[in-house]
């Protein structure tokens, strides 16, 4: 299994910051990460982070930067 290999399965995993990133489907989901609801090839994977993951700043970030524009 590589993530270069065109064979290999993936899902999308999404973590508290709301940030993403492909792994293997056949591979325990790392703590702190969930599964998206999205399972297929490298590049079906690819084209779901790219139309669902529209700004790249964690979670957190656009929070504070959020909280400091209304002031």
């Amino acid at each position: 299994m590589s993530f270069d290999d065109e064979e290999t399965t993936f899902t999308v995993l999404i973590n508290h910051e709301e940030q993403y990133s492909l792994w293997p489907a056949e591979k325990s989901v790392p703590n702190g990460w969930r599964v998206a609801d999205i399972k297929g090839s490298k590049a079906e994977c690819l084209k779901f982070v790219e139309a669902n993951w529209q700004d790249m700043r964690p979670l957190s970030l656009r929070q504070k930067q959020s909280y400091h524009a209304s002031d």
